[in-house]
């Protein structure tokens, strides 16, 4: 829909007419005309003055229509677009120290490491947050902010799929994590603070322990979700044969507990990737994602078209003016040329 948003502007488009009528008229000589004895070259001069002034007229109305126009700001309105509730200021954490290298998950019935599985699973868990900012945090020797808290979901998914083992480390600093993801909610207005931590091993680095940065959780009302991760049952080949270990031994599942309920959320244990792939969905029903809210109609501003027009036939006809006087000037010293050239030949001639 098409509309003026300063309908009432159009109000000073009468001004120009006003001010005409209320300046004082130039007094015109009427003994001028008696001083020409050609009355017809006075009257072609009339036709072309008044010619001339009635363009002037009509381009000075058009430039002044279409500056009112700008002024009263015309805009299109599109279709309503349905806008989510504010949802929840959500961070995600995840561990990229050595033991994450481990291959005892799978996918679609292929071995992967505990990394690639957790890439795997949240992808589709990021892709259905619509209407939260997301955040991330890549963890090991110490805790780095991949992604600010945004509405851009790609984005973070692209940052999460380009994480590499080894790129911040190989131990775990599981207090660092959750210190770093408090600080960046503290930057932010009040909202729903959830974090959800993925870890497969128990804290071994950082400079604040867990038990401190999970104070700092308590007092600024963050809600922390935490997730571990590694399989409990593995066959390995020794020089003993085939034997089964457990390879998620090291994953301190006390501390995952406390944090968890202590700050009013939940621990999780994903053994492989169907376990990680339900914690998501009841994460979703533990954090609903907004229902739709208010509606937004997406406005587009429209006032360049006229002050463009106003601008373009201001600046032609300048332009031509311009090139009139050029031209003018050019023919007036032409004819004074000509008649100096003609001058001295007469004058020659005598």
């Amino acid at each position: 829909m098409f509309e003026f948003a300063w309908i009432w502007v159009f109000a000073v488009l009468p001004l120009p007419l006003l001010i005409y009528f209320m300046l004082p008229r130039k007094a015109t000589s009427e003994s001028a005309a008696l001083l020409v004895p050609n009355y017809l070259k006075v009257q072609s001069h009339a036709d072309k003055s008044t010619k001339k002034s009635t363009l002037r007229l009509v381009l000075a109305t058009l430039i002044w229509c279409c500056l009112v126009a700008a002024a009263a700001r015309p805009q299109w309105l599109g279709e309503p677009v349905s806008i989510p509730n504010e949802g929840r200021d959500l961070m995600i954490a995840v561990d990229l120290s050595g033991s994450m290298k481990q291959d005892d998950m799978r996918i679609n019935g292929r071995a992967v490491n505990r990394l690639v599985m957790t890439k795997y699973v949240l992808r589709d868990f990021i892709k259905r947050r619509i209407g939260d900012r997301l955040g991330l945090i890549l963890f090991a020797d110490t805790a780095y902010l991949q992604a600010p808290l945004t509405f851009d979901r790609d984005t973070v998914k692209t940052l999460l799929d380009e994480s590499v083992l080894g790129l911040v480390g190989e131990r775990t600093a599981i207090g660092d994590a959750i210190g770093l993801a408090v600080k960046r909610f503290d930057d932010k207005e009040e909202s729903n603070r959830v974090l959800i931590l993925l870890t497969d091993g128990r804290n071994t680095a950082g400079n604040i322990t867990p038990e401190q940065a999970n104070e700092l959780a308590i007092d600024k009302g963050v809600t922390i979700y935490t997730i571990g991760l590694g399989a409990e049952i593995q066959e390995v080949a020794s020089v003993f044969g085939r034997r089964t270990i457990n390879p998620s031994q090291d994953l301190d599942e006390r501390l995952l507990i406390e944090v968890a309920r202590s700050t009013g959320g939940q621990y999780f244990r994903a053994r492989d990737t169907q376990e990680l792939e339900a914690i998501y969905a009841t994460l979703d029903r533990l954090e609903p994602i907004e229902g739709e809210g208010q509606k937004l109609r997406p406005l587009t501003a429209l006032f360049y078209l006229p002050l463009g027009i106003a601008v373009i036939i201001s600046a032609l006809y300048a332009l031509f003016y311009l090139l009139k006087q050029a031209f003018f000037n050019l023919q007036k010293r032409r004819t004074l040329v000509t008649d100096s050239n003609m001058n001295n030949a007469s004058g020659g001639k005598k």
